[in-house]
């Protein structure tokens, strides 16, 4: 059964059934309306992200001080640079890492988004990165491309941004620790797939989710994508996410009989 992963939904069972709920800080609870991944529920949903998001950005604008570092992250998620120019899933993740950030204490106990902009130093984000052992490639990514969005917008609009401006880079210098070195996944032979095929038999999601990994060797990500929409004339025709914002390219896979076979035993929708 494929998990549901939207942010700010949070899923139950009750009444010997499963309910879907949009959950935001700060907003009220609402049940998402229609089956998950359809048409009615993925409307529902992205028009109470954007309600939430509007409202978090006016209530934040009213409360962050002028030139504060809460102030830039709002004008950020706000501009173009974040809305149009990354990938909703580069936004969703950028906004988890931002409301981290800002969240932060200081030595002194304060809330660094509170703090001046440009009062920031490379040692201020050296000592939160150390308290982020994993995942600090994607942190240090999301706190460069803010500083560069203050750095950019403060010289091209000096009028709003002005106040951002910052004699020197903080990220600049700040490296991402290698993880400790493991031995790593154990990497699947035949005998694991046939043991995995023998427990999920054709028909399951189980089983085409493997068929399909197997057949495409694409990201996780682009698997979960997939659909008979993506299927002509015997071949499998979709453009991965990770070129889909920069070159584009179409990916024409030949589909193998395994798959095939997945394929024709699942219920046409």
């Amino acid at each position: 059964m494929a998990t549901l992963k939207l942010a700010y939904v949070n899923s139950y069972r009750r009444y010997g059934g499963l309910h879907h709920q949009f959950r935001r800080k700060g907003f009220r609870k609402v049940t998402l309306r229609g089956k998950p991944g359809s048409a009615e529920f993925m409307a529902h949903y992205a028009e109470l992200l954007a309600q939430s998001e509007n409202a978090a950005a006016h209530f934040g604008a009213t409360l962050s001080k002028p030139g504060s570092i809460d102030a830039l992250i709002i004008k950020y998620q706000k501009h173009d640079a974040f809305t149009k120019y990354l990938s909703e899933v580069t936004q969703a993740t950028g906004r988890r890492i931002l409301d981290h950030f800002r969240d932060f204490k200081t030595p002194s106990g304060k809330r660094y988004g509170d703090a001046r902009y440009s009062t920031m130093i490379d040692a201020d984000i050296k000592a939160m990165k150390g308290r982020m052992p994993l995942a600090q490639d994607g942190w240090t990514k999301a706190i460069r491309h803010l500083v560069t969005f203050a750095a950019v917008q403060s010289k091209k609009d000096p009028d709003e941004f002005g106040i951002f401006a910052i004699r020197k880079d903080p990220t600049v210098g700040v490296t991402t620790d290698k993880p400790p070195k493991s031995d790593g996944h154990l990497t699947w032979g035949q005998e694991q797939i046939e043991q995995y095929r023998t427990r999920h038999p054709i028909g399951t999601m189980a089983r085409l989710a493997l068929e399909l990994a197997l057949n495409i060797a694409v990201r996780r990500h682009d698997v979960r994508e997939i659909g008979r929409q993506h299927l002509r004339n015997g071949f499998l025709c979709g453009r991965p996410s990770k070129t889909s914002r920069t070159t584009g390219k179409v990916l024409t896979i030949c589909v193998l009989p395994e798959l095939q076979a997945a394929l024709d035993a699942l219920p046409q929708r």
